[in-house]
C-alpha cells in the first residue's frame, strides 16, 4: 500500500482560500448584519469596487434609507429567508459602479463558526447567457429583415386578443403584387430595400387601432386591428392603399433611378361577423386575398359568402376539367380559312369545345380561364394536337391537303417535352409538317423567354408554319415580327368590325397589309361577318380570311363534308 500523508489544516485552509480568490464566480462573506467582511477578485471586477471600499459596508453598499423601495424589499426578503432556512437562491439584477445592470444568479448560505453566524454569497454573471437567450428569442419571433413580428407572434397575439376583447377584431392578409417580377428585376439587395421601405412607410402612418403589424416573409404580411366598429378600419386601409400609390425610390443619391410602384392586394375578415374562432378568421382573410389576386390584384376585398361560393365552384370546375381531359371530353371544332378571291377552303383553325356530360357543349369562355389558372394548358394542347393530327391523317387518305391550325400559349413552350410531343406526331400519323400550323397569341409573348424563341425556331425548322394571332392588340407587335419567325399575321377582329365605314380601321388594316408584304408574310383577317367586309378586304389585297360570314366552327364530320363538297366528292 502506498504511503498516504493527509494535508494539514493550515494547508487545507490556504488551498480553499486560494480557490475562492481565483474562482470565476464572485464570492463574498458577510457578517451577521449583512456587512462585507471579504470579497474575492472576481467580485471586485464585477461590481467595480475594491475590497478596501466594501469592507464594513452593508450588502447594498449604501445605508437602507438611500436604497429604492424595490432594493429594500429584496434585501428584506433575503434576510428573512436566510434567518428561516439558512439558504437563499435566486436571479436578480445587480447594479455596478459603472451604471451597468447585470443579470446574475446568486446563492447565499448561512454558516456558523464558533457559534457566530456568517453569510457566504456566490454570484455568477449570467448576462451573456441571458443576452444570447434574448437574441435567440428575437430570432425566433421577429423577421430579421424588417424587425417586425413574424407569423408565430401574429397568430399568438391574435388568439390572445380574441380571448380578451370586447370590441371587433379585424384580420388583414396583405401581399405585394408582382413580387416575383420585382424580385427578378431588382435583385436580392434591391427587393430587400424595397421591402424595408414599404414597411417603413406603413409604420409612419401610425394606423389607428393597429395591434400587430407582422411580416410572414417575402411579400407576405398580416395586420391585426381592434376597433369599436370594424368599418373604421376601412379608412385605415384606404390610407394604406394611397401611400402605396406613391413611387418608391430605392437609391436616394441616384437622381435618374426608375421609380418603383408597389401595388398591394389585401383580404379582410373580422370578428364577430365572419367567425368567432381565430383559425376561421385567418382562413377567410386568406380566401379574400386569394380572390383579389385572381381578379388582378391592386384591391382590397372583405370576406363574404360569395367568395366561398366562387372558391367551391372553382374547385369543382378544376376537378371536372381534369376528368374531361382524362375522358377526352375536350374536342376540336373547325372553322374554315377561306381564300377571299375564290372562296375556297385553304385550311381550318381548331377551336376547343367541351362536350360536358350534363351542361352540353361549352365554348372556351366557360372554362379557358380555369385551364390557365390550374396550369392545364399543356395537357389540353397535347390532347388537342393528337386529335388534330389524326384528322389530318384521315383527310390525307381522302385526298385533301388542307392544313389545320392549333392555338398555343407561349407558356406551353416552357415544357421540355413540347417539341418531342409535336415532332413525334408526324412520324406516328404520317403527315407533312406543313399541314400543321401553330398560332401564338401576341399577349403571351410579352415575357420574351429565350426558351420560347428557341422552341419556335425548332418548330419552324421542322417545316411547321407559324402565325402571330391577335396582331395589333398587344404592346410590341412590330418587335415580335423581328424577333420571331412567323409566316402569317392574323389581324384581330377588332380591326375588322367597322372597316367598311371607319377610315381609321381601314388605314390600320391597310398599313398591316403593306407591312406584311414588305416582310414577305401572309395575312389572315379574322372576324369577317359581312359580304362588304369580305369584298373590301379582298380589294385591299388581303388573300385569306375567316369568320361567321363563311362558317362558324363545326364538328370534324361537318368540316369533312365541306371539303368533300369543294372537291366534288
Amino acid at each position: 500500500m502506498m504511503n498516504f500523508t493527509p494535508i494539514s489544516c493550515a494547508v487545507k485552509q490556504q488551498l480553499l482560500t486560494t480557490l475562492c480568490e481565483q474562482s470565476q464566480d464572485a464570492i463574498f462573506i458577510l457578517d451577521e448584519n449583512l456587512r462585507y467582511l471579504s470579497v474575492n477578485a472576481t467580485y471586485e471586477i464585477i461590481l467595480g469596487y475594491h475590497e478596501d471600499f466594501l469592507l464594513g459596508r452593508p450588502l447594498g453598499i449604501y445605508a437602507a434609507e438611500f436604497l429604492s423601495e424595490n432594493e429594500q424589499a429584496v434585501l428584506q426578503d433575503l434576510s428573512n429567508r436566510l434567518d428561516s432556512t439558512g439558504f437563499y437562491e435566486g436571479k436578480f439584477s445587480l447594479s455596478t459602479r459603472y451604471g451597468q445592470t447585470l443579470d446574475c444568479h446568486i446563492i447565499y448560505r448561512k454558516l456558523y463558526v464558533d457559534d457566530k453566524p456568517y453569510y457566504i454569497g456566490k454570484v455568477r454573471d449570467m448576462s451573456s447567457e441571458v443576452k444570447d437567450k434574448r437574441q435567440l428569442t428575437h430570432l425566433l419571433n421577429f423577421d430579421q429583415l424588417t424587425g417586425l413580428p413574424n407569423r408565430k407572434v401574429f397568430l399568438s397575439q391574435t388568439s390572445e386578443l380574441l380571448l380578451d376583447t370586447f370590441q371587433e377584431v379585424v384580420i388583414i392578409r396583405l401581399n405585394i403584387d408582382r413580387y416575383r417580377s420585382l424580385s427578378s428585376m431588382l435583385g436580392p439587395d434591391g427587393i430587400n430595400e424595397l421591402i424595408k421601405r414599404f414597411v417603413g412607410r406603413i409604420n409612419e402612418l401610425k394606423l389607428d387601432g393597429l395591434r400587430c403589424f407582422s411580416h410572414f416573409g417575402g411579400d407576405d404580411f398580416g395586420l391585426l386591428f381592434e376597433s369599436n366598429d370594424a368599418n373604421m378600419v376601412r379608412h385605415q386601409l384606404d390610407r394604406l392603399m394611397q401611400t402605396c400609390e406613391r413611387p418608391f425610390i430605392l437609391n436616394d443619391e441616384d437622381a435618374k433611378q426608375t421609380p418603383i410602384y408597389c401595388r398591394i392586394s389585401a383580404g379582410v375578415s373580422y370578428y364577430p361577423k365572419d367567425d368567432s374562432q381565430f383559425s376561421g378568421l385567418l382562413t377567410k382573410a386568406e380566401k379574400a386575398l386569394h380572390y383579389v389576386k385572381q381578379q388582378g390584384g391592386d384591391d382590397i376585398r372583405w370576406f363574404d359568402m360569395t367568395i366561398d361560393e366562387a372558391a367551391a365552384n372553382s374547385l369543382q370546375l378544376e376537378a371536372e376539367l381534369r376528368t374531361a381531359i382524362d375522358l377526352g371530353q375536350l374536342v376540336p371544332y373547325y372553322q374554315p380559312k377561306i381564300e377571299l378571291a375564290s372562296g375556297k377552303i385553304t385550311g381550318f383553325e381548331a377551336l376547343v369545345r367541351w362536350q360536358h356530360p350534363t351542361r352540353g357543349l361549352l365554348s372556351p369562355s366557360n372554362f379557358i380561364e380555369a385551364i390557365v389558372t390550374n396550369k392545364l394548358s399543356f395537357e389540353l394542347f397535347s390532347q388537342m394536337i393528337v386529335q388534330i393530327t389524326k384528322q389530318l391523317s384521315l383527310w390525307q387518305t381522302m385526298g385533301f391537303d388542307q392544313h389545320i391550325c392549333i392555338n398555343a400559349d407561349a407558356a406551353e413552350f416552357t415544357y421540355s417535352e413540347f417539341y418531342a410531343v409535336v415532332s413525334g406526331l408526324f412520324t406516328e400519323y404520317n403527315i407533312q409538317a406543313s399541314q400543321l400550323h401553330i398560332e401564338v397569341t401576341e399577349s403571351s409573348l410579352i415575357q420574351r423567354h429565350t426558351n420560347v424563341k428557341n422552341q419556335l425556331a425548332a418548330l419552324k425548322a421542322l417545316g411547321i408554319c407559324l402565325a402571330l394571332d391577335d396582331f395589333g392588340t398587344g404592346y410590341a407587335s412590330l418587335s415580335y415580327l423581328q424577333e420571331y419567325p412567323f409566316d402569317f399575321i392574323k389581324i384581330d377582329k377588332s380591326f375588322i368590325s367597322k372597316i367598311v365605314n371607319d377610315c381609321t380601321q381601314h388605314a390600320i388594316v391597310k398599313a398591316i397589309l403593306d407591312l406584311a408584304a414588305a416582310l414577305d408574310m401572309q395575312v389572315i383577317a379574322e372576324g369577317i361577318e359581312t359580304e362588304a367586309q369580305r369584298d373590301l378586304l379582298s380589294d385591299m389585297g388581303c388573300k385569306y380570311g375567316q369568320g361567321y360570314w363563311f362558317s362558324k366552327p363545326v364538328t370534324a364530320e361537318a368540316a369533312t363534308a365541306m371539303l368533300s363538297a369543294q372537291y366534288g366528292k
